[in-house]
């Protein structure tokens, strides 16, 4: 039986709102407590907005907070147990009072890869879909002119996709694995992933240059 957190929302007549269990604070805390790296900062920032937006614009919105969050800590093993990623992490978030649905969405990232969790709510095959494909994003903006996503369009994505050497780190596999789970096509992961990454471009990197400043990075 399929548990009710793990519904979407379209398959049910009334779902009460995700809860983290948590604040933001509390989760921040925690992913600097286990995440020293700026890039690995930087990237839990992104996916956290990317995912705030993939909630509101997909009629998750009551629940943006809990997807935003899991976007947060989605890799919080991974700085300091890269070796165990996605089996740490339950034993990390439980330190928070992370609850097994929070839990669930996190691991399920890691499906096929690091982990046996299938991601099964929508907010979990987004999170698959984008967690890679953010990667390759931010490798295009650096190499623009503008160092923005707001002029990047997806023609000019799909090439670097294309090209297995770009950003060959970020698995083009797994970004189309998460696409065929989404049903939709590449063109539609991307065009919906750079809009993503444009709203929140700006409060991330604020934010960043802030965490970056107070830890003397």
């Amino acid at each position: 039986m399929q548990l009710p957190f793990l519904q979407d929302k379209k398959e049910i007549k009334e779902e009460v709102a995700l809860e983290t269990g948590f604040g933001r604070e509390t989760g921040l805390n925690h992913l600097l407590k286990y995440n020293k790296e700026p890039f690995h900062i930087q990237h839990a920032l992104t996916v956290e907005g990317v995912m705030r937006y993939f909630a509101e614009t997909l009629g998750y919105g009551e629940d943006a907070d809990f997807w935003a969050m899991v976007g947060l800590l989605h890799d919080i093993d991974y700085g300091q147990y890269p070796e165990q990623h996605c089996r740490k992490a339950p034993e990390l978030l439980r330190e928070i009072g992370a609850g097994e649905e929070f839990i669930h969405a996190v691991v399920s990232h890691g499906y096929g890869i690091c982990a046996d969790v299938a991601p099964e709510h929508e907010m979990e095959r987004v999170l698959f879909a984008v967690d890679e494909l953010t990667g390759l994003i931010g490798a295009a903006v650096k190499m623009r002119p503008s160092q923005s996503a707001s002029d990047l369009e997806v023609p000019s994505l799909k090439k670097k996709y294309k090209d297995k050497k770009f950003a060959a780190g970020c698995s083009r596999e797994v970004i189309a694995r998460g696409a065929e789970m989404l049903g939709w096509d590449l063109d539609t992961l991307f065009e919906k992933t750079i809009l993503a990454m444009r709203a929140c471009e700006k409060p991330v990197a604020e934010e960043f240059a802030r965490l970056m400043e107070n830890t003397g990075a």
